[in-house]
């Protein structure tokens, strides 16, 4: 009888490790994957949403995403695995990320890590890349995500315009929220900075028809002629 509880036993042992090894690794979950300076980088599926980088044959470790590795999912992941992470998020993040093409990971990687902005993403589509690409803009040390949020909480929008070196003002919303394509180049977003300080820039971001990226960086050519 012993004999025969000791193999049960057994047996159900290698049963329950055979089911722990048998546990999908993270890259198997992800939904969202690309390599980026010889390492793999994934995104894990709504709602447990994480960043993960790859530091062993199928160990990974979560952690921020730096800019450079962000703008390289723009060219790796694929139209298909983007379908698939977006059936599973929320409505109003899908209406955000369905705004942009290159700068789509960054834009879901910020509103992972500062959910509070979606809101005002969404009234402001363009502002995302200045938040999403801030440690760029800024300088300095790592990226400031608890800092944004306490500065929305705190002081609105306006607060998060003025930390980023926007000026805080109802004009620089209206420009803002008349650019037509949100999907602002890292190029662009220095130069429209200045631009927005300088009256003359002002007034032509202001009346123009459609404020494309042709039509920024225009004005701020002229601006820096």
């Amino acid at each position: 009888m012993n004999s025969l509880l000791t193999r049960s036993l057994h047996r159900v042992s290698r049963s329950s490790r055979s089911r722990r090894v048998a546990q999908p690794s993270t890259s198997a979950r992800a939904s969202l994957g690309w390599i980026h300076d010889g390492a793999r980088h994934c995104v894990t599926l709504w709602p447990e949403i994480r960043f993960e980088r790859e530091v062993a044959p199928d160990e990974w470790v979560g952690g921020e995403m730096g800019e450079d590795a962000l703008a390289s999912a723009a060219v790796a992941v694929t139209s298909a695995q983007w379908r698939n992470v977006l059936e599973f998020a929320p409505a109003g993040v899908r209406e955000l990320l369905a705004r942009f093409d290159g700068g789509r990971m960054a834009a879901l990687h910020l509103v992972s890590r500062c959910p509070a902005l979606l809101p005002e993403l969404l009234e402001l589509p363009a502002l995302t890349p200045f938040l999403a690409l801030h440690q760029s803009l800024r300088g300095g040390g790592g990226p400031a995500w608890s800092e944004i949020a306490a500065v929305l909480e705190r002081d609105g929008i306006f607060g998060v315009l003025q930390w980023l070196g926007l000026p805080a003002s109802r004009q620089t919303l209206a420009i803002l929220r008349h650019i037509a394509e949100p999907d602002l180049s890292r190029r662009l977003l220095e130069p429209l900075r200045a631009a927005l300080w300088e009256p003359e820039a002002i007034w032509a971001l202001s009346h123009a028809a459609n404020l494309t990226d042709a039509t920024i960086a225009e004005a701020c050519h002229a601006l820096a002629a």
